[in-house]
């Protein structure tokens, strides 16, 4: 059976006050899902101090799909790393849609992270005009397959793989449990086609304004084993809240 896993995305929020009291608040509980936190890279130092030896783990929103050298502002899988970063989220559609980040950058991105032991979670999703087409399986499947295409089997393996429709994110409407397991059970099918085993084992997540109010019903989908988590990772009794959904 999979474990359940809800990663909390702050995006760009935080300060070190108010991260202190989040994180105190999330490790102080216990939830029934794995736990994580994406923050932004100048508070990964502050997460590492709060959280190691606890059962949340902590990554990074962001990561370069070059080794090193001279790219600035960039952030190296090898520095994640020595800040004990577990996951790392590439593609996220504010990524693809306001840096012009490519599926092939993306599955670039996916492979140094694995490169260093970091866990990518591979976002995927439609805009509604995309959905409102019927072109929501032709887009998330273009994006899932540039990472099938780059990876090995072993690699595959290691990933986790997000849905989060565009049209869903920040926006408070939320697919319907539905339409969220169609898009979950057509994207587990794409992997299956390359390994069913890889497909059985890999965490699926859905993202897209999820709230302790609408958690449970999304997570009893048979294909949706947890929660990319936006606005709602940014208060401890939320996230908690939707981490024992």
């Amino acid at each position: 059976m999979r474990q359940k896993l809800v990663i909390g995305n702050w995006k760009m929020h935080g300060s070190l006050a108010t991260n202190e009291a989040l994180l105190n608040g999330i490790k102080a509980a216990s939830a029934s899902a794995r736990l994580a936190v994406c923050a932004p890279f100048p508070y990964l130092g502050q997460c590492q101090a709060l959280l190691t030896g606890t059962q949340v783990a902590w990554g990074a929103q962001d990561v370069s799909a070059e080794a090193r050298g001279a790219f600035t502002g960039e952030v190296a899988a090898s520095m994640l790393a020595e800040f004990g970063a577990s996951y790392a989220l590439v593609g996220h559609s504010e990524r693809r849609s306001y840096h012009g980040e490519s599926d092939a950058t993306v599955a670039a991105k996916a492979l140094r992270a694995l490169e260093f032991g970091i866990v990518p979670v591979v976002c995927v999703g439609e805009t509604l005009a995309e959905r409102e087409a019927g072109q929501t399986e032709a887009v998330v499947g273009r994006q899932l397959q540039a990472v099938l295409d780059a990876l090995s089997v072993e690699q595959l393996g290691r990933i986790v793989l997000a849905y989060e429709p565009v049209w869903a994110i920040g926006t408070g409407k939320t697919a319907s449990s539905a339409q969220a397991q169609a898009v979950h059970a057509f994207l587990r099918s794409r992997v299956a086609a390359r390994d069913a085993g890889v497909a059985e084992r890999m965490a699926m997540l859905y993202g897209g304004s999820v709230k302790p109010d609408n958690a449970a019903e999304l997570f009893s989908m048979p294909d949706i084993d947890g929660g990319l988590i936006g606005g709602a990772s940014l208060k401890s009794e939320d996230f908690l809240a939707i981490g024992n959904a």
